[in-house]
């Protein structure tokens, strides 16, 4: 009996590397790529971290904006969805370049004067390139990790550009989760009466459909940034086209494969498939979302803004639930704490990979340290 036991967590291994053969062999490559280009050709680099960032971001971001907006579509085929979301896509990021004379991140990496807080390098590092690898990596482990800090930090010219961003995302956290620890607790007992029948108007089909296309348009303006940061601050047309296109062309890969593996934080949330509870997600999600863009142009973790709604959503169920005994609460808060360690690991990672890109931001962590001890 014992040696049987001791087999098990090598077969697991073994079986976790079997499983995940090609994704590892793409990583490896990945890290390979990144190495070369930032070795050969800095113009080179830079599209291959784009590609790197654009495939990244937009297949850890599925459980914000669209995990939902999947979930309670499972009906639909995915090229409608697709199709829908791609076009919104495409308006919203258009708008930007016209009305802010190639930009396409709504002035989140370029100010009125010309100025940026992430400044476009002339060279690029490894750590720069490898960051949306790391996301990759943490994505595949079902980690709900906040790109803006994974990818923006390592282009921040200072500590500060870091800061203003924690500080944002921080404060978006906490009134996310109160505000929809409010919605779901203080009306839990008419959403659970009005939302019991698996039926329902045909109405919160068109509606969902509107909130989610307007959450996917605002989210847009806040984190088209963490792609673009690889691409100069103002596109030409042709820069433009590849950028849109490599995206929207990423999108219908993520629709085909229904958000794949990092889907699963959404899907095992309570009732989450229902259009009518997705519905009511999205749009406390989408209200804070606008209010955050227009306070001000400093880039925010839209990942602590989601994780924030979901675990107030989960916690203000439990609390409101009638059974007896305490599983269930502590299931939630269990999810709840998992999901805000797995960000908190992500914030970790990103000041790690900011520190090995730029030596500024070294030497302020050491000046920081040294002033403590």
């Amino acid at each position: 009996m014992g040696k049987k036991n001791n087999t098990r967590p090598n077969l697991k291994l073994f079986d976790f590397f079997i499983e995940e053969k090609n994704f590892l062999i793409l990583i490896i490559f990945g890290f390979i790529l990144a190495g070369a280009s930032t070795a050969y050709n800095w113009q080179i680099a830079m599209w291959v971290g784009f590609i790197f960032a654009a495939y990244a971001a937009v297949a850890n971001d599925s459980i914000q904006t669209i995990g939902t907006f999947i979930e309670s579509n499972s009906d639909k085929k995915w090229w409608w969805l697709w199709l829908f979301i791609g076009t919104i896509f495409l308006v919203t990021v258009t708008y930007s370049w016209i009305a802010f004379d190639g930009d396409v991140t709504y002035q989140r990496l370029l100010k009125p004067d010309g100025s940026s807080p992430y400044p476009h390098p002339k060279e690029f590092s490894f750590f720069q390139i490898a960051a949306p690898l790391v996301l990759l990596i943490l994505t595949r482990l079902k980690m709900p990790v906040s790109t803006t800090f994974l990818l923006l930090s390592v282009f921040s010219a200072s500590s500060s550009g870091i800061t203003s961003v924690v500080l944002k995302s921080w404060t978006g956290y906490i009134m996310a989760f109160v505000l929809s620890f409010l919605i779901w607790n203080l009306g839990y007992n008419y959403i659970r009466k009005n939302f019991k029948s698996r039926k329902f108007n045909n109405a919160w089909t068109v509606v969902q459909w509107i909130v989610s296309g307007s959450l996917w348009s605002v989210w847009i303006m806040q984190d088209a940034a963490n792609i673009s940061v690889f691409l100069p601050r103002q596109l030409d047309l042709y820069q433009f086209i590849i950028f849109a296109a490599t995206i929207f062309i990423g999108l219908g890969l993520l629709f085909y494969f229904r958000g794949d593996k990092i889907q699963q934080i959404v899907s095992e949330k309570a009732r989450i498939s229902d259009v009518r509870a997705a519905t009511l997600v999205d749009f406390s999600y989408v209200i804070l979302l606008i209010y955050k863009l227009f306070i001000s142009t400093v880039p925010m973790s839209t990942t602590w803004i989601f994780l924030g709604i979901i675990g107030g959503r989960e916690i203000a169920i439990s609390l409101a639930r009638k059974k007896k005994g305490k599983k269930h609460k502590l299931k939630a808060l269990g999810i709840t704490l998992r999901d805000f360690g797995s960000a908190m690991i992500g914030l970790v990672v990103s000041v790690a990979l900011a520190a090995g890109a730029n030596q500024g931001i070294r030497d302020e962590i050491y000046n920081f340290f040294s002033g403590l001890f």
